[in-house]
């Protein structure tokens, strides 16, 4: 882990940090040539005086940050937009050391990867927020206001599959997942909201594995396709109205909170003070789950820009 940096950064460290933290991500992107692994676009250099706002490497999450960059925009605050920059094991420790100063998080995954002991999915959004915070705060990150939109983990199977085997909830796989594949993001394997969370909370162990992405296209295919049998979507997607693919209840509640919230470098919140802080809020107010679910749709299914489906929907909010 590269070390925090205290204090103003000099060009020279700047440099320094930019290089260790560029080596940390050409690492995962020859980790991820391997067939099916996503690729992460990785982090530039800003320069000094914009905000940088980051995504993850999933869709939804670069239409949060544009939402967060459009906004900033509109109160003349510079912005560069780092999209793609790759799962939180990159973005976090980008946050930390500047070259990324905004990032749209979601409470619950956020706290438990910061706090892998904690009891995340005993807490609700202001209680997960109050905790985020408070372990933030000892890295000089602020978590703002979240908001109403929540978007979970989804155990997903095409609608075949749920009537062969009688599936409505996670817990009706336990007698069939020795038959079945399961794909999901590569780090699926680590994270106790995934693999880890389905074989100790429901007892699920899937005949195999198949590494593909962020509950994006590449899990969807998969699916429709059948080279897996049941996938990890994100609840937002906008394919689960469709009828074809089938979200199973998770009746044993692993998943925790996962409220969409701004997480900031304190020194961009001092710098532009209540402009900033004022706009993300009023967003993160206005954005429910089922307008998130739509954009997510305008997104995927109608394939527009995240630029112009952020644009439109901002605008008629009286967000810009």
């Amino acid at each position: 882990m590269v070390r925090k940096l205290t204090g103003r950064r000099t060009q020279g460290a700047a440099v320094a940090v930019r290089s260790i933290l560029i080596a940390l991500v050409t690492l995962v992107l020859v980790a991820g040539c391997a067939p099916g692994r996503p690729e992460s676009r990785g982090v530039t250099g800003p320069p000094d005086e914009a905000v940088t706002i980051g995504s993850f490497n999933f869709a939804e999450s670069e239409l949060i940050a544009e939402l967060y960059a459009q906004a900033l925009e509109s109160a003349g605050i510079p912005v560069v937009r780092q999209r793609e920059v790759g799962p939180r094991e990159i973005m976090e420790p980008a946050l930390e050391q500047g070259l990324v100063d905004i990032v749209p998080e979601y409470l619950g995954s956020a706290l438990a990867y910061l706090e892998p002991a904690a009891s995340v999915a005993s807490l609700d959004a202001p209680a997960a927020r109050q905790r985020l915070a408070e372990v933030l705060a000892e890295r000089d990150l602020v978590v703002l206001s979240f908001a109403p939109a929540e978007n979970q983990n989804g155990v997903v199977v095409r609608k075949d599959t749920a009537e062969r085997f009688g599936l409505r909830s996670v817990s009706d796989l336990a007698p069939v997942a020795d038959d079945l594949v399961f794909g999901g993001p590569p780090e699926c394997r680590e994270r106790p909201f995934c693999l880890v969370g389905l074989r100790d909370l429901y007892g699920l162990d899937f005949q195999r594995f198949l590494p593909l992405d962020s509950g994006g296209r590449s899990t969807r295919a998969a699916l429709e396709g059948g080279d897996i049998d049941v996938g990890l979507l994100f609840t937002t997607d906008g394919h689960l109205s469709g009828g074809d693919l089938v979200l199973l209840a998770d009746d044993r509640s692993l998943q925790p909170v996962e409220n969409v919230v701004p997480v900031a470098r304190r020194r961009v919140v001092e710098r532009y003070g209540p402009a900033l802080v004022e706009r993300l809020d009023r967003v993160s107010a206005a954005l429910t789950t089922s307008e998130l679910s739509e954009l997510n749709r305008q997104m995927t299914i109608e394939e527009q820009d995240p630029a112009t489906v952020a644009a439109r929907w901002l605008a008629a909010r009286a967000l810009v």
